[in-house]
């Protein structure tokens, strides 16, 4: 694999420069949060190579024991000011999970409310504000006793909270309502609600100077700015399906803002100008998810939700230099400078659990339709991942796979016309059969409603 010099990244949740960090070293690492198998892989920046895993939990499916005590869908991440703690938020098991950085190893783990998504300790590292995503509020939790000490009601299905470095507002988008709440932190009081384009974001970042917030739109595929001194939005920008996070990074051609947009396997990179502008689209792997920024801004990591990886993007060329092999569906993704104490950094780790999985293309035989399949090997038994877009709404589609005369998996749209969900089972045959380089033309397809299987009469059919 092909080694770059990396750069130290920052302060938990700001994207910015400063000229007293130093380069990194082997202390550095990059942490992303896999959903699927229920790690934490940590990854050294300085050689773009995999230490190995932290392991909170069993790989799915093999989490569904009466008597299983493991996290379930390990998906949110921060770190404290200090670098010394990440946390880990799990929103199957409702877990917040206190690690050593030094270490890797589990300091504590506290059980909050149903779903939490995100969480990054306040400005002081006094606090760890947790939003709870299946409820209406943030969990504020002590770090030292790993217990909940309070929680501060936000509109339903809070996404994710960021505070100023300043240490007085913190800002919390939702994932159900159309709103960004900005909330006083030594009084944990709303001060301000102010109305955005759509219910559905989970993610914000501040710009390297701290005068704007971003927050991305997942369902719409946007981004809306938030003048971070007026409290009102500036702008909205286009930026395509499945936008999931962002992040900033200070280079020769200014600030720019990289997005990254899982339904076109892209990271869009835009101008920060007051008219902020479409600079250049960087292809990347399947599914982008997590980005964060190395200290100089010299590198910009994105986790491969569908690729099970990490994307290394030089930001001068605006180009992917390497990518790291990691867990299962990473979602979010951090880089922490000086993370790891004396030694190698690999204590408490574990062999990758996970396969590279196979991704499938899936392309229209009329109409505008799309979408994608994600076959991931799970030990005895195998997974298809299935997301369709842009097809009927409230409708039922099936889908079928090398010629089987009953379907796989069914599925039904949303009022939008989506689907998500996902098949496990013993589909060995079918999985082999989806990454044979010589597997026959409609492999796979997907019919609507009942209709047995039939290439001609397809909705969807499998790219080439």
């Amino acid at each position: 694999m092909n080694t770059f010099p990396q750069f130290v990244a920052i302060s938990a949740g700001v994207l910015f420069v400063s000229a007293a960090w130093a380069l990194p070293g082997s202390q550095d690492r990059v942490y992303t949060a896999d959903q699927n198998s229920n790690t934490i892989s940590v990854v050294n920046p300085a050689n773009n190579t995999l230490l190995g895993q932290i392991k909170l939990g069993n790989q799915r499916p093999d989490i569904l024991s009466p008597l299983y005590k493991g996290e379930i869908n390990v998906h949110g991440l921060g770190f404290s000011p200090d670098h010394k703690t990440l946390i880990a938020v799990s929103n199957g098991s409702n877990s917040v999970t206190f690690i050593d950085t030094g270490t890797n190893k589990v300091k504590g783990i506290a059980y909050i409310g149903r779903s939490p998504h995100e969480g990054f300790f306040t400005a002081d590292g006094k606090e760890v504000w947790v939003v709870v995503r299946g409820e209406n509020y943030i969990s504020v939790i002590d770090p030292n006793t790993y217990k909940e000490t309070g929680r501060i009601e936000t509109a339903p299905g809070p996404g994710m909270v960021l505070f100023h470095p300043d240490g007085k507002l913190a800002f919390a988008v939702s994932s159900f309502t159309p709103e960004v709440d900005v909330i006083d932190v030594a009084s944990h009081r709303i001060v301000k609600r102010i109305p955005v384009v759509s219910p559905f974001s989970p993610f914000l970042q501040f710009t390297p100077d701290h005068k704007e917030v971003w927050m991305t739109h997942k369902d719409v595929g946007k981004v809306t700015r938030i003048d971070a001194n007026t409290l009102e939005v500036k702008g909205v920008l286009d930026t395509g399906m499945i936008t999931n996070h962002l992040g900033f990074a200070r280079t020769a051609a200014g600030t720019l803002a990289y997005v990254t947009v899982g339904g076109e396997n892209a990271v869009k990179v835009f101008t920060t100008e007051n008219v902020p502008k479409l600079l250049t689209t960087i292809p990347v792997g399947a599914l982008p998810h997590g980005i964060w920024v190395s200290d100089d801004g010299s590198r910009m990591y994105v986790g491969l939700e569908n690729g099970d990886a990490v994307d290394v993007i030089d930001t001068a060329a605006n180009k992917v230099v390497a990518r790291v092999p990691v867990g299962q569906a990473p979602q979010a993704l951090v880089y922490v400078s000086n993370a790891a104490s004396a030694g190698d950094g690999t204590a408490k780790l574990i062999s990758r659990v996970n396969l590279d999985p196979v991704n499938i293309a899936l392309k229209p035989v009329s109409g505008s339709g799309k979408g994608f399949i994600v076959a991931r090997n799970l030990g005895v038994i195998d997974s298809l991942e299935v997301s369709l877009f842009n097809l009927k709404a409230d409708t039922v589609y099936s889908v079928y796979v090398s010629g089987q005369t009953t379907p796989v998996a069914s599925f039904k749209t949303n009022p939008k016309g989506m689907a998500n969900g996902t098949a496990i089972g013993p589909l060995r045959e079918v999985t082999t059969t989806l990454s044979s380089k010589e597997a026959p033309q409609s492999r796979i397809l997907v019919m609507e409603s009942d209709a047995a299987a039939d290439a001609s009469k397809a909705v969807l059919v499998n790219a080439m």
